[in-house]
């Protein structure tokens, strides 16, 4: 996980949500709807960065299994 990526996408939605809401008060539809793409940025972002939790956490399990068997292997050729 990259922390900093996190921090940039919370970062874009906060950004976002303050646009939006600017242009609810001013009427600018355009600001509404730009507000609410960044938010859209930002979940993708943060979607990203789990999916790269994911993946870093199962190639951990399946290294440590890999080891585990190549440890296994060893032992069975010491007997």
């Amino acid at each position: 996980m990259s922390i900093e990526d996190r921090a940039k996408s919370t970062a874009q939605n906060l950004e976002g949500k303050g646009q939006e809401a600017m242009g609810k008060v001013t009427g600018s539809s355009q600001d509404e709807v730009a507000g609410q793409a960044k938010q859209g940025a930002a979940k993708v972002g943060n979607a990203i960065e789990d999916a790269k939790d994911k993946i870093a956490e199962k190639a951990q399990e399946l290294g440590d299994k890999v080891k585990d068997g190549i440890d296994n292997a060893k032992r069975e050729m010491n007997k």
